[in-house]
């Protein structure tokens, strides 16, 4: 079975959607089959890879023939129709042959209320039954078509009822992050509400109703794999600036004193050990980088990685080009070395 990987923070504007990208890339290029899901309603995972400018390019893929987005794909439980459940045909990347993108649809927020019904009243009602179970179901159903090893689901700045399902029935969840404020408030949120939605996942899995139905709810024990950090800038080209050390210093001491024990209170850390040989150390993040810059643009406009543009696609010469060229190896290895410890933390549990 695949390994499902939640990117999840309810504070937008942590580059999310971007890392999602660029992890799956990096996990790809160490030869893991890899599915990168869009779970935002907003599809910017979609439109960064696929390309796509505007609403008409989006349209084709909806009026396609078959199951080709994430919405389609949960129609059968969430309308009633009278068919099951199918994987869904995901898009093929250009350039990496080892990951393709599940896309996503902007209806699938109009699923948000009917599944918020369906998991408040805990599979009480038997029409709503197979909702709480359906995502998974889906996932599970789409990485098998393809063999794959691993799902990296980018999600919406939310904490609405999909949030919920998506991260509580994960195997593992990344927490992307920016030095700033509202990310260190963030983290004293997630320190409240995870553990709130551990219990609601725990009485999910118990429910017979949930457990017996046409798509049961899984019996999943999501785990803490750590933090991202990035758009920063740095000082003279190495280190963080003072303002953005002081914001990164604060998530790192929110994480160790607040999130982490919230986490151990509610079962969602593995051992000690686990994290001591995969190179992890919990309260600091497991990639920490400095913000893109042009590079992230380029990467949008050319459908690929910040770490493989080619020089051509990187639009410089001389001394700029070198420049640019150096920040890009910078920024290949920090990802390798993140893509590593998550394998390692994954696959040796």
């Amino acid at each position: 079975m695949a390994i499902q990987i939640a990117l999840f923070n309810h504070k937008g504007g942590v580059s999310k959607t971007t890392t999602v990208f660029n992890l799956g890339w990096m996990l790809a290029s160490k030869g893991k089959k890899v599915i990168i899901v869009d779970c935002d309603p907003q599809c910017n995972l979609t439109g960064m890879v696929l390309g796509f400018k505007d609403s008409d390019e989006f349209e084709a893929i909806y009026q396609a023939e078959g199951v080709r987005n994430i919405r389609d794909g949960l129609a059968p439980a969430f309308e009633s129709r009278p068919v099951p459940i199918e994987a869904v045909t995901c898009e093929e990347i250009n350039g990496q042959p080892n990951m393709i993108l599940l896309p996503g649809h902007i209806g699938l927020a109009e699923y948000e209320v009917t599944l918020g019904i369906a998991q408040e009243l805990s599979g009480s009602l038997v029409t709503l039954q197979n909702l709480p179970g359906s995502i998974f179901h889906l996932f599970n159903l789409t990485a098998k078509k393809y063999n794959a090893d691993y799902l990296l689901v980018d999600m919406s700045p939310s904490l609405g009822p999909i949030n919920q399902n998506l991260l509580m029935t994960s195997d593992f969840f990344l927490i992307p992050m920016a030095p700033d404020y509202f990310s260190v408030m963030a983290t004293n949120s997630l320190a409240s509400i995870f553990p709130k939605w551990r219990a609601w996942a725990e009485q999910a899995k118990t429910n017979p109703l949930l457990r017996n139905a046409t798509y049961p709810f899984p019996a999943k024990s999501p785990k803490f794999m750590g933090t991202i950090v990035q758009k920063y800038r740095l000082r003279e080209g190495k280190t963080p600036s003072a303002a953005f050390q002081k914001w990164i210093n604060e998530i790192e001491n929110g994480v160790k004193n607040k999130l982490i024990p919230a986490l151990k209170k509610s079962d969602m850390l593995l051992p000690d050990a686990n994290y001591t040989n995969a190179n992890i150390t919990l309260c600091e993040p497991i990639i920490q980088m400095s913000d893109f810059n042009s590079l992230i643009a380029l990467s949008q406009k050319h459908k690929a990685p910040i770490f493989s543009l080619t020089d051509a696609q990187l639009e410089a010469t001389g001394i700029v080009l070198e420049r640019t060229k150096k920040s890009m190896r910078q920024f290949e290895e920090l990802y390798s070395d993140g893509a590593d410890k998550i394998i390692h933390l994954a696959e040796n549990v």
